[in-house]
């Protein structure tokens, strides 16, 4: 995007300047939770960088966006983003989008946003949809300190994480798939013990949105006779031993 600038000496002179990466949010679920200001920027753009382009495609075909789309996912961001960074430095304006949700979030995102920020890029990320935070707030859980676990490692290195969580007093948020929640929710119980307070959303802005909510031993039972579908959000109590050794040594302070 080259513009012309005048000098002191009211000289002209070509110079450019660096396209923007913009970062939006689409809808979990929901086609009506887009943002008028995304919509704008997506039918503006020079390129749109999407997870799935299928899956992308039926976005932006109701919203009549026609604009490139380009796959960019976690099996090629490596290979990719270099020459996505060349076309932002010589004035591009490029849009990242994923499935659902907001770029980054347990999504292709962060390492883009790294190499633009690198190379003086200018980086914007829109506000809007992302699933766990209406699960959070739904769940009835304290929502004040939480800490955003995503996916749990599926083999090496889940027993070392779920060890170090369970002292974590913080509510913790995770992403699960359909087929291993019941093996998650039985493991949280194992280490965390049942009467843990739990909420699992699915579903979130759909037609069938659900909360599960309840201890640990109830929410397993739920899912025991009714197993769950759809995009999974688990909303997992923080650790109260702190407090309560806390209670117990101010109540023997008071008998004294």
């Amino acid at each position: 995007m080259p513009f012309f600038c005048f000098s002191q000496n009211n000289g002209l002179f070509l110079c450019s300047v660096m396209g923007n990466l913009y970062l939006i949010p689409t809808p979990v679920g929901n086609m009506e939770d887009m943002t008028f200001r995304a919509i704008r920027l997506l039918k503006e753009a020079d390129l749109i960088l999407a997870e799935d382009t299928r899956t992308s495609g039926i976005l932006m075909k109701h919203y009549d966006i026609h604009k490139p789309l380009v796959a960019h996912h976690k099996f090629n961001e490596h290979g990719t983003s270099a020459g996505i960074v060349e076309r932002l430095k010589a004035g591009q304006t490029i849009c990242l989008v994923t499935d659902a949700g907001t770029p980054g979030i347990s999504d292709p995102g962060f390492y883009l946003v790294r190499e633009a920020i690198a190379a003086g890029i200018e980086v914007q990320t829109l506000p809007g949809a992302t699933a766990f935070v209406p699960a959070l707030v739904s769940s009835g859980i304290p929502c004040d300190k939480f800490c955003f676990e995503g996916f749990l490692p599926q083999k090496k290195g889940r027993q070392t994480r779920l060890e170090q969580l369970a002292t974590e007093q913080r509510t913790m948020i995770f992403y699960e798939s359909p087929y291993r929640l019941l093996k998650t929710l039985q493991q949280f119980a194992e280490y965390y013990g049942e009467e843990r307070q739990v909420s699992v959303c699915r579903e979130i802005s759909k037609i069938h949105e659900e909360s599960v909510r309840g201890t640990l031993a109830e929410v397993i039972a739920h899912f025991t006779v009714t197993p769950p579908k759809g995009e999974i959000v688990i909303i997992l109590a923080g650790c109260e031993e702190v407090k309560t050794k806390q209670k117990s040594k101010n109540q023997k302070i008071d008998k004294q």
